[in-house]
């Protein structure tokens, strides 16, 4: 199946073929009409005949007109025969079959529509074959990512509720760990729910004059104590400089709240995570690096679909996993900022580029 279809490029009309085929038909008959007499004159030596014969001139006349006519737009005939034969093929779900009908009038030109059509019929259906697998992943992984906390989180209360448990320490250790687990459910549901809320309606940003240079030394100064646990050293290269655009702070944080998050999780332990932030009159931008696993060629192109999660094995086991749409948010809250987020990879590095444009105007 050929990706696109070439449109003709010179336009003519069919009325001009049609017209062309009349008087060449015309000119033939004429001319075959004026033969025939100029025979059958020197022919005919009867009387009787050659009375008759002036009867016979204007129905062979238009008999030659009519045959002539016919061979002369047999091609036309045979192209819309092609047409409607594609047309039926493909309204029988044929969507591969291409009318193959190379003209540069009209006729070629309902041929690279109807072309065109198939094309963008396919595709339709292709990305609709696309969506509803992704509808039917999603509701798979939401069903599994919910139930394990959930499964925890109810065994937990069973043994509370029976008194299965040896001494205060061990009930302690209950409590903690149900609270654990409830607030890991939590944490799902806030990014399905904050998912959904970015994609499936029109989000509203509420804009303010932010500096991203504070927004993201708190976000950091946050993060230590977790990076710390995970035998991270967080490395600072943000300067000290105010960088104030209009963004809105909540979806923000969370947008670089979910890389550093990720980067945490997928780093080599013990290992460094590298956070830089630079701005000129234009762009703000902040780079996230750190050294993990090496992700396949399919990996990396995958890294930003939502519910897409690496190989568990990479993960980081003091860090519970998502839902696996922590990139895919952080993406749709940057773009909706009017910047853009992107990943290089090269071996073991991996460097997170959030792009952000300064903005003064509320409605910019």
């Amino acid at each position: 199946m050929n990706d696109h279809v070439q449109e003709p490029k010179r336009k003519k009309r069919i009325q001009v073929h049609i017209l062309i085929r009349m008087v060449l038909s015309l000119i033939i008959a004429t001319a075959i009409n004026d033969l025939c007499i100029l025979l059958f004159l020197k022919i005919l030596k009867w009387n009787v005949l050659r009375d008759i014969f002036p009867y016979f001139l204007t129905p062979l006349f238009f008999i030659i007109f009519t045959l002539t006519f016919f061979m002369l737009t047999r091609r036309i005939v045979k192209d819309l025969v092609h047409l409607e034969y594609g047309l039926q093929m493909i309204s029988e779900g044929d969507l591969n079959y291409r009318v193959d009908v190379k003209r540069k009038d009209e006729l070629g030109r309902v041929a690279h529509n109807i072309n065109l059509m198939a094309q963008r019929l396919q595709q339709q259906i292709k990305k609709e074959r696309e969506l509803e697998t992704s509808k039917m992943e999603m509701i798979t992984g939401i069903s599994h990512d919910l139930r394990t906390p959930l499964t925890s989180i109810i065994g937990y209360i069973e043994l509370l509720r029976t008194n299965s448990f040896r001494d205060k320490e061990e009930y302690t250790r209950f409590v903690q760990n149900t609270y654990n687990k409830a607030v890991h459910l939590k944490k799902l549901l806030d990014d399905l729910f904050e998912y959904t809320r970015l994609t499936s309606t029109e989000p509203r940003l509420d804009l303010k004059p932010i500096d991203v240079f504070q927004l993201l030394d708190q976000l950091l100064f946050e993060f230590e104590p977790i990076a710390q646990e995970n035998e991270i050293t967080i490395v600072k290269e943000i300067g000290n400089s105010p960088a104030i655009t209009l963004i809105d702070s909540e979806k923000m944080a969370r947008a670089i709240d979910n890389l550093l998050l990720n980067a945490l999780k997928y780093s080599l332990k013990p290992g460094n995570v590298r956070v830089m932030m630079k701005s000129d009159h234009r762009y703000i931008t902040i780079e996230i690096e750190n050294k993990g696993n090496p992700l396949t060629e399919e990996q990396e192109h995958k890294l930003f679909d939502r519910f897409y999660k690496v190989d568990h094995s990479r993960s980081s086991e003091g860090i519970q996993s998502g839902a696996g749409l922590g990139l895919s948010i952080a993406r749709n809250i940057v773009e909706l900022h009017g910047g853009n987020l992107t990943l290089h990879h090269m071996n073991h590095m991996f460097k997170f580029t959030l792009t952000l444009p300064f903005n003064d105007r509320p409605d910019g």
